[in-house]
């Protein structure tokens, strides 16, 4: 469903396949034309989210398929603000992520001024919504990067489990969960917060991460699950118990040596060891082909959601660059930060309380 509270797409199952896409506004464009492309956007996600047909020209390519759980969801980027004059409306959360030492980023590929999220569980209806999108954008805003991804297709296992990544690890089992007494105030603006336009509106975070599988690959699974603090067969602590058991961090072996190295991955990122940081993480694999030598450019294209990154991802991410055993393993080559508003009401389209507010 489009409207509502919250934009679709956040607190959303994982879909099988996802584009993630930026634009920036064309030459000349600015608040006026934003605001109608913001319109044109959510009119079409509206039709093809109830599985009808876009409004203008539409491809026929997702002809016969249902919507299969798309969802399409839209954010702003740190410049669309001065492109339109609404400075003064950017939130402090949005100002730009700290510089990080694993960071080998490519400038054309991350940022931008505006981004939208496209999943859904089937390839046709992906591409269909991200066709529709490009199209709509016309003469008043150009794509500047463009990824695609995907998930494991629902029923693919004999029952529901947590993802797993291209490394082979169980990947989310910390996430928040909607059913817990916190979830809306760690992932979500308040509906008092500031700037006002951004009531139930969440900051997503967006990281290509390469996963540099060869090297990780010759990895015996002993030191991969040392690496990562958990079980690779069924995601369990090092610990012991089950995916969902508490982590002892201070248990050792018979030698005195901690169970969980003290540089594993998931040590470090637990919340309780930075503060309580959360976020949501929702991601998408990628596989872009193989370079001449015959290394695979694949990995996670990283999309998390918080309240505010200043209290989610970026303390995390520090602490993560100062001695993740995983680090060796990855390399971070894209980056962008999005403040993502609110759903839109029924005659509303996405944005627009900033946009006409």
């Amino acid at each position: 469903m489009f409207h509502g509270k919250h934009q679709p797409g956040i607190t959303t199952a994982l879909q099988a396949r996802g584009h993630l896409v930026a634009f920036d506004l064309a030459a000349g464009a600015g608040r006026k034309e934003a605001a109608a492309l913001l319109r044109r956007w959510s009119a079409t996600a509206q039709r093809l989210m109830a599985g009808e047909a876009a409004a203008n020209g539409d491809t026929d390519v997702a002809r016969d398929a249902g919507p299969s759980s798309l969802t399409v969801t839209f954010g702003f980027g740190h410049s669309f603000f001065a492109r339109t004059g609404l400075e003064k409306q950017r939130p402090i959360a949005l100002d730009p992520l700290p510089d990080f030492s694993s960071d080998h980023l490519d400038k054309a590929r991350s940022n931008g001024d505006l981004w939208v999220q496209i999943g859904a569980n089937d390839a046709l209806v992906a591409f269909h919504a991200l066709r529709a999108i490009q199209k709509d954008a016309g003469q008043a805003a150009r794509v500047r990067w463009q990824m695609n991804g995907f998930n494991r297709s629902p029923g693919a296992t004999s029952h529901p489990m947590t993802a797993r990544n291209l490394m082979g690890q169980i990947d989310g089992t910390r996430n928040p969960k909607p059913s817990e007494s916190d979830f809306d105030q760690r992932i979500f603006v308040p509906d008092a917060g500031d700037p006002s336009w951004m009531a139930g509106g969440s900051y997503a975070v967006v990281r290509r991460i390469r996963m540099l599988l060869d090297d990780w690959e010759k990895l015996s699974v002993k030191d991969q699950e040392d690496v990562i603090g958990r079980r690779k067969s069924d995601g369990a602590p090092l610990s012991g118990g089950t995916e969902t058991t508490e982590m002892d961090l201070e248990k050792t072996d018979a030698d005195g040596k901690l169970v969980v190295p003290i540089n594993a991955h998931a040590r470090i990122t637990r919340p309780d060891e930075n503060g309580g940081a959360a976020m949501l993480r929702r991601p998408f694999s990628f596989h872009d082909g193989f370079d001449a030598d015959g290394v695979p450019d694949a990995g996670l294209l990283f999309v998390c959601w918080q309240a505010d990154p200043l209290r989610g991802f970026v303390p995390v991410q520090r602490k993560l660059d100062r001695g993740d055993a995983l680090s060796t393993f990855i390399r971070h080559e894209a980056s962008g930060l999005f403040a993502v508003p609110g759903g839109a009401a029924k005659g509303e389209y996405v944005g627009q309380k900033l946009l006409e507010g």
